[in-house]
């Protein structure tokens, strides 16, 4: 856990590249930053043919969805294992508690 309380995503997700739909999974974790006012969202893409090929191994906006949840952001060059990163601020495409209530039952 870093300085910051940290939400986040584990799972199945489709990358929009281009137009071009593409299923992978993702390993997501965000924070808002009370400083500036923004939610800051980042993670990394599972290794992907498809998702490698649409991004040609450079920066490229992307839409990600998981489940009910969507955004914008942008995927970043690949790291050794063709990971890539990917990054986003505002709405994260996951669930963040927004009420004392919901952290209570995340944090009983």
């Amino acid at each position: 856990m870093s300085e910051h309380d940290e939400d986040g995503y584990s799972g199945e997700a489709v990358l929009v590249i281009d137009g071009t739909e593409i299923a992978t999974t993702v390993d997501l974790r965000g924070y808002f930053q009370p400083i500036d006012g923004y939610y800051r969202w980042y993670g990394r893409v599972a290794t992907n043919e498809q998702v490698s090929a649409a991004a040609g191994g450079k920066k490229t906006a992307v839409e990600i969805r998981a489940g009910e949840y969507s955004a914008k952001g942008e995927l970043s060059d690949p790291d050794p294992w063709d990971r890539y990163r990917i990054m986003g601020t505002s709405t994260p495409p996951f669930h963040v508690p927004t009420s004392l209530e919901e952290l209570n039952e995340l944090n009983p």
